[in-house]
């Protein structure tokens, strides 16, 4: 297995979006570095077929963070396989259901307190618990359920940044779902006062034990995506199998180096 060298982290434009060619120790150690204040906050998202659907170009302007250092980590086998063809070593897949856990222990470590942004309160309550069992130490600074009519009101989504921030939230997982958590992070992930912010989607309802993650076999063989279609026809069925097919062409018609790689 060919591994690329160490060094700076390099960046493919998949599809049309730049993504992040990153490691999980390279992730972790940019994490761990905006926890512990040293340069800009960090944004965290993750690029699949879904996240091409809904940003062609980036959820973001790269030339512009806007305060934001983000970084667009592969989740999912077609980008996966895809950049190996490209650039010819591996690289790691990397999913928000693999990294939450790990940086909610980091945080703990750190000193970092936690909120969650998104989700129904029968959720907080699970995951609570489960934070309770699994890692004690961590802080949790509050969890919210915004309604998407907040959301979509640039006034209430701007005050549900003032009240994150007043909880002194270090870290927030921000589970709306794609494009709204991406969105609510690039228009109010500075004012949240956050020093990381993860878009990780369904991630925290995998530790809560409120969606269950397809077995290894599955994520094995690339079909963690069949597995969760078989789980959840009426709700994904429109995603992977109408909107899944253009982005996997986009993916592997319009994936080139950039000049820094």
């Amino acid at each position: 297995m060919t591994r690329r060298e160490d060094g700076p982290v390099q960046q493919l434009r998949m599809g049309g979006v730049v993504v992040d060619l990153a490691t999980e120790q390279e992730t972790m150690e940019i994490y761990r570095a905006a926890l512990r204040g040293e340069g800009e906050p960090v944004a965290i998202e993750s690029a699949n077929l879904d996240h091409l659907h809904w940003f062609p170009t980036g959820s973001h302007d790269r030339s512009a963070s806007g305060g934001l250092r983000w970084l667009t980590l592969m989740d999912g086998a077609p980008f996966v396989l895809t950049a190996k063809r490209v650039t010819g070593v591996d690289h790691e897949r990397l999913t928000g259901a693999d990294l939450l856990e790990p940086m909610l222990r980091a945080a703990a470590e750190e000193g970092a307190s936690v909120g969650f942004f998104g989700g129904m309160p029968e959720l907080h309550a699970r995951l609570r618990g489960e934070l309770e069992r699994r890692l004690p130490e961590l802080r949790i600074a509050g969890m919210w359920a915004p309604e998407r009519s907040d959301l979509a009101d640039p006034a209430r989504a701007a005050r549900w940044a003032e009240v994150v921030r007043e909880s002194g939230a270090d870290v927030v997982a921000v589970a709306l779902g794609k494009p709204r958590q991406e969105d609510w992070i690039r228009e109010h992930g500075v004012a949240s006062g956050a020093r990381a912010l993860l878009a990780f989607g369904a991630a925290a309802d995998f530790i809560a034990g409120t969606v269950e993650r397809a077995p290894q076999f599955w994520q094995d063989n690339h079909l963690e995506w069949a597995y969760r279609l078989s789980r959840e026809p009426k709700r994904l069925a429109r995603r992977y199998l109408l909107q899944g097919p253009p982005s996997l062409v986009r993916l592997l018609t319009r994936t080139e180096r950039l000049l820094r790689y």
